[in-house]
């Protein structure tokens, strides 16, 4: 009913900048969530940022002050801008899309993002 594309992950340094997007298809409305998550490896999947359909945004502690969450409604595209980068933000980025109106709940396949020290 959903489906999500990302995009934009790679390979960079400490203190650079990636952007990545996602675009969403199907049964998509202004009311639904969408966000960010990350995975690295041996450990549990965390929430990095989610925006609402009225531009209300939350991150996660770690991320604040470096990442943007936005959204292009009229594209139904979610975008992370990531700045300052770390090591430890090393992860395979998953967008996501909460519907509350089918109630539903999609993920993306994933995108690594890698940053060297």
């Amino acid at each position: 009913q959903v489906q999500v594309v990302e995009s934009g992950g790679g390979f960079v340094q400490a203190g650079g900048s990636l952007r990545l997007s996602c675009a969403a298809s199907g049964r998509i409305f202004s009311s639904d969530t969408m966000g960010w998550y990350r995975q690295a490896p041996g450990k549990q999947r965390e929430l990095v940022a989610n925006i609402n359909s009225g531009g209300s945004a939350n991150y996660v502690d770690s991320v604040k002050g470096r990442f943007t969450i936005s959204r292009d409604n009229g594209k139904n595209t979610v975008y992370l801008q990531m700045n300052s980068l770390k090591p430890e933000d090393t992860a395979v980025y998953y967008c996501n899309v909460r519907s509350y109106v089918i109630n539903t709940n999609t993920w993306g396949q994933g995108t690594q993002v890698t940053v060297s020290s």
